[in-house]
Formats: structure tokens, sequence, C-alpha cells
């Protein structure tokens, strides 16, 4: 009876002094800090809701790391997006937030682009809405049919961006008369040539974005909203007409339907290729954590942002839908957004 309680007292203290099973995820992430790239300049939409995650996401990774964001802006999103598949590290210590015009770019221009959409790890979306197009109150455009004979300046960032990409489809696909004027370094700037009156619009904006940035926009009714991107109205915005309503037949409705179908991926995050599997499922299952987070949900209100995701699994299929396109498909849609000679001149030029 003595033996076999100090049998039983022996386990246990074996038991109890066992070292913790260790979490090589935690282990990686602890003490260590991720930058969050964001495409955009400070300030925007997609800047805004950025870095709402940022200072959240870290609560449900192993180990807790601090997320730092870091804006990285040029090329219409294409310095952000080719850093993150060739420059950053591949061990889950980066990740981005892009717009989705990156998926489209790889087959419908490609120029610049450095990248495979299908090998980046995708986390998801925070936020799905439909992007717009608008103009200033002042120069006088009411509706998207007055562009068919009426020249517009709209300012834009560059090639990978849907300020330029929107207006050369229309130009392109209905014979608009939009005058894209690009090289603006932000959105921002874009906003301060309108007011300036240097441009008269701007494309690809998010109706959240509006809100939360430049609510008085809004309020006192100093843009007017021409049209939007996505796959239904916005429910606020129900008399501003769908990029697919202005189609005139099957073909520019399926081509319109590409461009619509990209919208749907939303604010959506990455990292870079190659990330080792356990870090992977851990970022995504705590970006899927944090989007349920009464404290994500109470900071993202305060900024009027809207929480309506896209998990990864999705946001991968549709992107990957996106970029394995028939060719035929790939041919008109890339007719459709050439940029012509005389449709683009340079911000600052004359």
């Amino acid at each position: 009876m003595r033996a076999r309680g100090f049998f039983i007292g022996a386990l246990a203290a074996l038991v109890f002094s066992a070292p913790a099973v260790a979490d090589p995820v935690a282990d990686f992430y602890a003490g260590k800090t991720i930058t969050l790239v964001i495409s955009t300049g400070v300030g925007g939409g997609v800047d805004t809701n950025a870095r709402v995650v940022a200072r959240h996401l870290g609560n449900h990774i192993p180990g807790n790391p601090q997320v730092v964001p870091k804006n990285m802006t040029g090329a219409g999103h294409l310095q952000a997006t080719n850093f993150m598949y060739g420059g950053a590290p591949k061990d889950g210590a980066h990740i981005a937030a892009i717009l989705p015009t990156f998926v489209g770019y790889q087959v419908l221009d490609g120029k610049g682009a450095q990248y495979d959409v299908r090998n980046f790890g995708f986390l998801g979306s925070a936020d799905v809405e439909n992007a717009n197009l608008y103009t200033w109150h002042a120069r006088g455009v009411k509706s998207i049919q007055e562009v068919r004979t009426k020249e517009v300046l709209m300012g834009a960032t560059g090639a990978g961006s849907y300020t330029m990409l929107y207006p050369t489809l229309l130009n392109n696909v209905l014979g608009m008369k939009f005058k894209v004027v690009s090289g603006y370094k932000s959105t921002n700037e874009i906003h301060l040539a309108m007011e300036r009156g240097e441009v008269s619009g701007r494309a690809g904006n998010f109706f959240t974005s509006l809100k939360s940035q430049n609510p008085d926009w809004l309020r006192d009714g100093k843009i007017d909203m021409l049209l939007q991107f996505g796959s239904t109205r916005d429910p606020e915005w129900l008399d501003v007409p769908l990029l697919t309503d202005l189609a005139e037949n099957d073909e520019q409705r399926q081509i319109f339907r590409v461009f619509s179908a990209e919208v749907a991926l939303g604010k959506i995050f990455i990292t870079t290729p190659g990330v080792p599997a356990d870090r992977l499922a851990a970022l995504r299952k705590g970006f899927e954590e944090m989007l349920r987070d009464p404290a994500f949900i109470e900071d993202a209100r305060k900024v009027e942002m809207l929480i309506r995701p896209l998990a990864w699994e999705k946001a991968k299929a549709m992107a990957d839908e996106i970029v394995s396109m028939s060719p035929d498909m790939i041919a008109k849609a890339k007719a459709a957004m050439e940029i012509r000679l005389g449709d683009e001149r340079k911000a600052g030029g004359n």
C-alpha cells in the first residue's frame, strides 16, 4: 500500500513538473512585430480600415505580436504587391492590405507585375462594399450619361488603380469622354485637386470611406455621385446606377462583370507566398476571430467602418477564377482597359 502511494505521488509530481507543450507559432511571434503593408496613402478608406485591423489582430495571434502599419504607395498598388511577393520575408511577419485591382491586373495588363495571385496567402476581407465614381459639384456633371458628350478630368494615382481603370474602361467600352490626370501620390491628393479645380472627379472610392473621411461632402452636396461598381446596388444609393446597368449588349455586360467581380473581393488582406502552414493557419484563424471581437467591432464603429467580411476560402476562389479567365475573355477585357493616346495626362502638366 505504501509502495502504491509512493508510485502515485511520483507520477503526480512528474505530471505537474512536465514542461508545457511547445507552441512553435507562439514561439515565433512572441516579442516580434508584424508589418502591415498598406498600398494606399494615409487617411483613405483602405488605410483607415487597415489601421483598425492593426490595433486588434495581434491579440488573436499566438504570441501576441505587435502589428505595425506601413504605407507603401506607388504605381497604383503595384509596388506594395510586388514587395509582398518577392521582397518581403516569407516567414509570416508581413501581411498587406491592398486594393483588389492587383488581382485582375495580373492578366489584364501585367506591365510591371512581378507576382502570381494564386501563390499569395489570403487571410480574408474585413469589408466588402461597392466602389463609386463622382465629380465635384462645381463642375456641373450630374449624371454618367453627360460624360458621353462632355470632357471630364479625373484624377488618378497609377496604372494599377481603380482611379485609372474605371474611367478608361468607360471610355473604351461606351465611348465616354473622361480625361485621366495621373501621377497623384494618394487619393487624398486627388481630393485636394478636386477642391482646387485641377480635376473634376475621382473613381474607385468606397461609400464608407466617403462617410468617414469626407462626411461634409455628402452632407453639403459637394459631390455628384454618378456610378457604382459591384454586384448589387448599395442599399443607401439605390438611385445610382451600377456599371453593369450601362451595358448595351451581352458582350459589354460580360466585360463589365469581370471588373465588378474584382470589387466583390472587398478590402482584402494577404500575406506572402511560402509562409509555413502552421503560421498561415494561425493568421487566418486570428483574422477570423478578430472580426468577432467586441473591442474590434467598437473601434470600427467609431470610424464608421462597416464589417461585412469575406472568408479567405471564398476570396481565394474568386481571385483564382479571375486570373484563370479564358483567353477570349482576357483579350476582350484587355481591349476594354487599354489606355489610348490622348486619354491621359500627367498631374502638374499642361
